[in-house]
């Protein structure tokens, strides 16, 4: 697949309430969507404050001086730092502009739950006690939970990471 710099790739989401396993599946799907041969970008919503150098490092004294964007950069790979606005939330939107979108087949975003116009699938577990987001949602396309579920949508294994993959390449390829 081969994606020019004038398409915007196909995005899918993957929701679900925090400690349902999103990280944890997506950790075990990236690698077999690579396998497949498509080029990923990951967007993950953090609702915390983060920190992805250490304190007493240069880049991250340089930063904290009062920078508000910080290209860390080496013959391995390149982290750009930039200051987001403490008074609201970041927009799934503007976040992909930061993107080199040219190089990407498939953007995988974890998170923004609350984001109405992205595809997403569902993670569910009934033992958390949680709501299905599916019924107050029009873009969530498939459940995938570790229990049977009554659901008028496609039911994925959430223990099955060949399968949701599987999934996402069909819906990728429609």
């Amino acid at each position: 697949m081969k994606n020019n710099s004038t398409d915007t790739p196909k995005m899918i989401g993957f929701a679900a309430y925090s400690g349902t396993g999103k990280t944890t599946l997506l950790k075990q799907v990236i690698p077999l969507l690579t396998k497949h041969g498509l080029r990923l970008a990951i967007i993950k919503h953090s609702h915390h404050d983060f920190e992805i150098d250490q304190p007493g490092k240069d880049s991250y004294e340089l930063h904290h001086a009062g920078s508000c964007q910080t290209l860390l950069t080496s013959k391995y790979r390149s982290a750009l730092i930039t200051e987001n606005s403490p008074q609201q939330e970041p927009e799934l939107f503007n976040e992909l502009k930061k993107l080199d979108l040219s190089t990407i087949d498939l953007v995988l975003v974890e998170g923004f739950r609350h984001e109405r116009n992205l595809t997403r699938i569902e993670l569910h577990r009934p033992s958390r006690g949680k709501p299905f987001l599916h019924t107050e949602e029009e873009n969530i396309i498939a459940v995938a939970s570790d229990e049977s579920l009554d659901i008028n949508l496609p039911l994925l294994d959430i223990n099955n990471p060949n399968e949701i993959s599987q999934f996402v390449i069909n819906w990728l390829d429609n």
